[in-house]
């Protein structure tokens, strides 16, 4: 499929009026898409998960993506500063390009780092997350080895809305945003814009006066960042059976850091995604959906000289990802569920440096089959993937679940994962691989849940053995496979509405190890993770008064492959509070990190110190 079909498709179907969302069932709650690539129960996933929505988000007073998500149920965060800064996810232990991310439907992230910027995606835009924890390679391929978070972007509700948000903080904090949505009987649209800078920290303490301080340079100033961003997601029930659906994401960005002549210390930067997807529902037994869509991810550096000397061009990295997927739904009998499918993806890199190959394909084809027998649930999966490079890959996955009465539940998965090198990892110039292999993960899980109208809890046993790990080798000064990892852990999780108090609590404890005997670092800690993380979110409502808690902690970790830069633990409070003056107005105030705990989660990076931010925002739908 060449890129100028795509590019005609794309926006053939943006110019229509647009869909429902690509799993339109993602308006109701409680319902979950990502787990299986088909709307279930969220107590009927295999693999835990949760759903972050806008009542959520709006509730948390996040300033960012990697803010609501810190602390999370299997979640670790390192990041290279304060606001806008680059920050690696961390899922279960596995590495940072062991996530894969969707917006929509459709992959983001960079072919040459292998992740998505987190810190780049605009939280303003986001009207729902979706978070699965698990390798699901079977289902998505490449990337999906430690699990799946899925963006929502702004969609709105039925009638016309409308919000706006002005607010301001510490360091320079200034924010706004804007949108409305409209949703009549048969078509709906939805525009949302965004606003964010700061002056920022000083975010590296490295000086230029050794190997392995930080940085490598001495430059004592803030380092800002500011965000403009816009939506834009409209569809249409062309028919009583056939619905189509366009979007539209952009974010801009503008980056402070410390660097030097190689890295540069400024970049402008984008994220960009279009798409549009097909839904064609025939029968009561039978849904076909079709979707296409772009990302990009693109930085271009520069270095700029205190003394005042003019801004000079260092760098540039664009990345392209186009994607294909036709996927069928077909119910058998009365709770079985087959469905089939394919996926094609093509990733480019454009770049002031030259890579010996600059693109690939990948071809996947899947088939999955869901059913409930009683009180007992199956899932089985099975894909094959077709790299342009690597040949082949097979990934399964199979699981069970089984309801013993008073809402207990019973869970066990089993599967298995593949992630290709990314361009850096093989062609860098000076740094890259040639000999790299793909590496092949196999994950267990075994979970207890309960779920109750009034609370829920789950605990969550996983054991995941990765082979050919590719990490960075300091014998060698390039990336190497590592011959086996191996990643133990457990996670709890608790929501509770006591005596008018919504409670929320999610405990993480991860074991990542090298297990390479004939590695030096046999039996290490992998780097920059930590074994113990934890969040607690209190809120309670008085009147017209609503107030919360978070409560953020994280253990120590290591740096360096070799477990020789020890970071300290941390734990951080954050205080809000939030008044609503009228139905549709009301005004936010917090304070994060208020005891001033400084920290490092990378090595010779600060942390934002205690912050405090305003926000006046206003939400109101016509009746």
């Amino acid at each position: 499929m060449s890129s100028r079909v795509i590019s005609v498709s794309i926006a053939i179907a943006l110019a229509l009026p647009g869909t429902a969302l690509a799993q339109r069932a993602t308006d109701l709650d409680g319902v979950l898409v990502t787990a299986t690539r088909t709307p279930i129960a969220i107590e009927d996933s295999l693999l835990p998960a949760q759903v972050i929505d806008r009542t959520e988000i709006d509730r948390s007073q996040a300033t960012s993506l990697p803010d609501l998500l810190r602390g999370r149920a299997g979640i670790d965060l390192a990041s290279t500063g304060g606001m806008g800064q680059q920050t690696s996810l961390f899922m279960r232990g596995t590495n940072s390009g062991h996530v894969l991310v969707l917006i929509d439907g459709i992959r983001v992230g960079s072919a040459t780092t292998g992740a998505a910027a987190l810190n780049d995606l605009p939280i303003g835009q986001v009207e729902r997350i979706e978070i699965v924890r698990g390798s699901r390679s079977s289902l998505y391929g490449s990337e999906a080895i430690g699990g799946v978070i899925q963006i929502f972007t702004t969609r709105g509700h039925q009638g016309f809305e409308q919000n706006y948000q002005i607010g301001a903080g510490r360091h320079g904090l200034r924010e706004a945003s804007a949108g409305f949505s409209n949703h009549g009987e048969r078509g709906w649209i939805a525009v949302q814009g965004a606003y964010q800078k700061t002056d920022g920290i000083n975010a590296c303490h490295g000086t230029a006066a050794g190997w392995g301080t930080g940085c490598y340079v001495d430059e004592p100033d803030r380092d800002g960042y500011r965000n403009v961003s816009v939506s834009v997601r409209g569809g249409a029930d062309l028919t009583e059976t056939l619905a189509v659906e366009g979007h539209f994401l952009n974010a801009d960005t503008f980056h402070e850091y410390d660097g030097d002549i190689y890295a540069g210390n400024e970049s402008n930067g984008v994220q960009r995604l279009f798409g549009g997807k097909l839904d064609w529902t025939p029968s009561e037994r039978i849904h076909l959906a079709l979707q296409i869509g772009r990302s990009n991810d693109g930085l271009d550096s520069y270095l700029t000289d205190p003394s005042g000397s003019p801004r000079s061009f260092v760098s540039r990295f664009d990345t392209r990802r186009d994607t294909a997927s036709l996927q069928g739904d077909f119910t058998l009998a009365e709770n079985q569920l087959l469905s089939v499918g394919a996926d094609w993806q093509n990733d480019r890199v454009t770049s002031s440096t030259a890579y010996d190959e600059s693109e690939r394909d990948n071809t996947g084809v899947f088939a999955e089959y869901q059913a409930r027998f009683g009180a007992h649930q199956l899932q089985l999966s099975v894909r094959n993937d077709d790299n342009e490079q690597f040949g082949n890959h097979t990934t399964g996955s199979v699981g069970w679940g089984m309801l013993l009465g008073n809402g207990f539940k019973l869970n066990a998965s089993y599967g298995t994962g593949f992630k290709a090198p990314t361009f850096n990892d093989l062609y860098y110039p000076y740094y890259g691989n040639l000999d790299l292999d793909p590496e092949q993960s196999r994950s267990l899980n075994i979970g207890v849940a309960q779920y109750l109208d009034r609370w829920n809890w789950s605990l969550n046993l996983y054991e995941t053995r990765i082979d050919d790990l590719i990490a960075y080798d300091g014998a060698i000064w390039l990336p190497n496979n590592i011959e086996k990892a191996r990643i133990r852990g457990a996670e709890l999780t608790l929501s509770t509405s006591l005596a008018g108090f919504d409670i929320s609590a999610q405990f993480s404890h991860t074991d990542p190890r090298n297990r390479s005997r004939s590695s030096l670092n046999h039996d290490n800690w992998l780097p920059r993770r930590a074994r113990d993380t934890g969040r607690i979110d209190i809120d309670r409502g008085f009147g017209a008064w609503r107030f919360g808690i978070t409560g953020n902690a994280a253990g120590h970790r290591y740096d360096d492959a070799a477990n020789t830069v020890r970071l300290g633990g941390y734990a951080t409070l954050d205080l809000r509070a939030e008044y609503a003056i009228t139905p549709e107005w009301s005004v936010q105030v917090r304070v994060t990190n208020v005891f001033d705990r400084e920290y490092e989660t990378v090595a010779w990076y600060n942390q934002p110190d205690r912050e405090y931010g305003i926000n006046l925002r206003y939400r109101a739908k016509a009746e």
